[in-house]
């Protein structure tokens, strides 16, 4: 997960890198993971990302779907991020597959309140946006096993420290896709809340190609 984080929580995938979609989200950091990738289609979990200032935010991932890319299994990782200063959700998915031990994304759909969804051109999605390990302990150090309470219930997780010292994860199988129970860095603080098991992709309507044009255009 480039795995679990160094803004919000230790996530994910937003490359909105194109325009001004972060500002439109309300932040500027979206939340990147680490973990141990064990995609289960419908499975996920809602969290609680608190800023180092305070400031709460829900988010919800899931994974929606699965494909074959290239002849390997692919699945649809989901976001949904509340957003009250657009008054609705965002909802970002990428297909991702593993290769080499990494989680690629190979597309990128993404829906703003009240707009269709728009598909993200391969070389934007793309951009700024290193291949993330699918396995925290590459990159980690575990500090041993620990039970961790959360909303969501009591969790008996392994104790993950980045060796770059960006912050540190609680994983546990029993929470997909990236195990992730709870992670804490100098910026954020993410845990779970809810664990999902029958999640359905939130995407409405058949997906546009990325017009820049519609970032700075009400909802209808």
């Amino acid at each position: 997960m480039n795995g679990l984080s160094r803004t919000a929580a230790g996530a994910i995938f937003l490359l909105l890198a194109a325009s001004n979609v972060s500002s439109q989200m309300g932040r500027s950091n979206a939340p990147d993971f680490h973990g141990i990738w064990n995609p289960i289609v419908g499975a996920g979990g809602d969290y609680e990302v608190q800023s180092a200032k305070g400031e709460k935010s829900n988010l919800e991932i899931f994974i929606a779907g699965k494909e074959n890319v290239g002849g390997k299994d692919a699945y649809w990782f989901e976001m949904v991020m509340n957003n009250a200063k657009t008054g609705g959700d965002l909802v970002v998915k990428n297909l991702f597959v593993v290769d080499g031990g990494n989680t690629q994304s190979t597309k990128t759909i993404m829906q703003m309140p009240g707009r269709p969804p728009m598909e993200m051109p391969a070389g934007m999605a793309r951009s700024g946006k290193a291949p993330q390990s699918a396995d925290i302990r590459s990159q980690a150090e575990d500090v041993g096993s620990e039970s961790v309470t959360t909303p969501a219930g009591t969790f008996q997780c392994e104790h993950y420290r980045m060796k770059d010292g960006s912050g540190d994860a609680w994983i546990s199988a029993k929470v997909a896709p990236w195990g992730l129970v709870k992670h804490e860095s100098k910026d954020s603080t993410m845990m779970v809340t809810k664990v999902i098991t029958n999640a359905q992709d939130k995407i409405t309507g058949t997906p546009q190609p990325f017009n820049p044009m519609m970032m700075g255009q009400k909802p209808q």
